[in-house]
């Protein structure tokens, strides 16, 4: 059994973001923004005003992983083949690739619901002609039946992507009102690559303007880049991040060591950026370049050794994500971070409001 995180809090459904912020008549940095600092009082602000939060000296590391248009629409058949009639129709989100070279998945309802009746075996027919084939459970290779994420085979002639760019949408849940193209998905650092990205949007980093990035740099506040691709993020209570790929280049890693000998503060734009950093930082808190699978969990048994402060959206009650976020600041000021964001109407998911949270060893001279 994994470890419950100590935040607990209800979320009200009038609380989730059903829009991009420029549908509701806002620019992405003007969502909210909640810096929360050990032992000082709440600061409410927006997005815009980041560098006002931030000191001289400061590094802020930020992924640029692309998102894929990850959702196909298709129907289950009854056949390994995908030869049998076409039977109910199925969403198919494809998290990304497995380390054994297929591709883990999740079947969902066409209104969002997951299929909790997947078996090892079954197919799914998708456009263009294209079967995917359920071979065994994931993470767990074993279970056969009512798994909610499934290694599968996806045979596409010319290859994954290039048919999920005609065929695909982003990745969106029954919380959201409308369809939105995948520009509204990606973020200002979004850098394509010859990989298969992220499934679903790093979103910390959407409420990125060039406005922001310049007030940054104006601040003396540096920015440094790294790489993980997310899966699906509609975790179980009970489940923890799975195995991501990750790259944490020879610049990024020099960056942060230099920021942390000069007293500066190290700020991750995500879980996704805190569990890369985390990944390649030894005992000591040094942090060397490196790339791969990652499968570092953070939490009580293992809290943050490099990064001291987070920027971050708002995650779900019981969400393994609320572990990452106390192991960096504490249950203490997550918990009163949360308390007040419900108390004062903050907006939930990949369209909301964003937090910022210190450590308590981030405490320094302001310059």
């Amino acid at each position: 059994m994994r470890a419950a995180a100590a935040t607990t809090f209800a979320v009200p459904p009038e609380l989730s973001a059903t829009e991009p912020p420029e549908v509701r008549g806002l620019a992405r940095d003007g969502v909210r923004l909640l810096v929360a600092r050990d032992r000082r009082p709440l600061q409410h602000t927006t997005f815009r005003d980041l560098p006002l939060a931030l000191h001289r000296g400061d590094l802020v590391v930020v992924n640029t992983s692309d998102t894929e248009p990850a959702a196909v629409d298709g129907h289950r058949t009854g056949r390994s083949d995908g030869r049998s009639a076409d039977g109910p129709p199925v969403t198919l989100h494809i998290s990304g690739p497995a380390p054994d070279a297929l591709f883990v998945v999740e079947l969902r309802t066409p209104d969002g619901r997951r299929v909790t009746d997947g078996r090892a075996g079954e197919s799914v027919r998708l456009p263009g002609g294209v079967v995917a084939t359920l071979l065994t459970g994931h993470p767990d290779p074993w279970v056969v039946t009512g798994s909610r994420l499934w290694r599968a085979r996806i045979p596409v002639a010319g290859g994954l992507r290039a048919w999920l760019a005609a065929v695909g949408r982003p990745i969106r849940y029954s919380y959201l009102r409308g369809d939105w193209p995948l520009d509204a998905y990606r973020t200002v650092f979004a850098a394509p690559g010859p990989e298969f990205a992220s499934a679903e949007m790093p979103s910390a980093g959407r409420p990125f303007t060039a406005a922001v990035l310049d007030g940054l740099r104006r601040r003396g506040v540096g920015v440094a880049e790294l790489v993980l691709h997310t899966g699906v993020s509609s975790l179980e209570p009970d489940e923890v991040p799975l195995p991501e790929r990750y790259r944490v280049p020879l610049a990024t890693a020099d960056a942060v060591n230099a920021t942390r000998a000069a007293g500066g503060r190290v700020v991750a734009v995500g879980t996704t950026v805190a569990r890369a950093l985390e990944t390649v930082a030894d005992p000591a808190g040094r942090v060397h370049a490196g790339e791969g699978w990652t499968h570092l969990v953070l939490g009580p048994d293992r809290p943050s050794r490099v990064v001291t402060g987070l920027l971050t959206g708002w995650h779900e009650p019981q969400a393994s994500h609320l572990l990452l976020l106390e192991a960096v600041a504490g249950a203490r000021l997550v918990g009163r971070a949360y308390a007040a964001a419900v108390d004062r109407g903050y907006l939930w998911h990949e369209f909301g409001d964003s937090c910022l949270l210190f450590g308590r060893q981030t405490a320094r001279r302001r310059v």
